[in-house]
């Protein structure tokens, strides 16, 4: 063999080497336990008091969507104050059930580390 195609053939070793290992593939979102916690980067509301969803995006960088049920401590975190979070890029810790496929938060708090 020429010594260009071993140079090739090795460069190509090299590369596939380096390429990502076992992983999830792109578009998959690993399954996520109740509490998780994170940055609010998306609402879906008609109001400040009437937010349907959000989504969470952990420290992991993988995005969860939420649905948003009675809450249990809605006098100490009110729906609105989602907003704020979404703005100021606080964390915060969710704890949700399985409805139907859909995640559905039954509490919120504020996450500061």
């Amino acid at each position: 063999m020429s010594r260009s195609r071993v140079l090739v053939l090795l460069v190509a070793i090299v590369v596939a080497a380096c390429g990502p290992g076992p992983s999830a593939q792109p578009g998959e979102t690993p399954d996520v336990s109740s509490p998780v916690a994170g940055v609010i980067v998306a609402v879906d509301s008609a109001g400040l008091s009437d937010v349907r969803s959000f989504t969470l995006r952990t420290d992991s960088g993988f995005a969860f969507e939420f649905q948003v049920g009675p809450l249990e401590n809605a006098t100490e975190f009110p729906l609105g104050h989602l907003g704020e979070h979404l703005a100021s890029s606080e964390p915060v810790r969710v704890w949700f059930r399985e409805e139907g496929g859909a995640r559905v938060v039954y509490r919120i708090e504020d996450a500061a580390d």
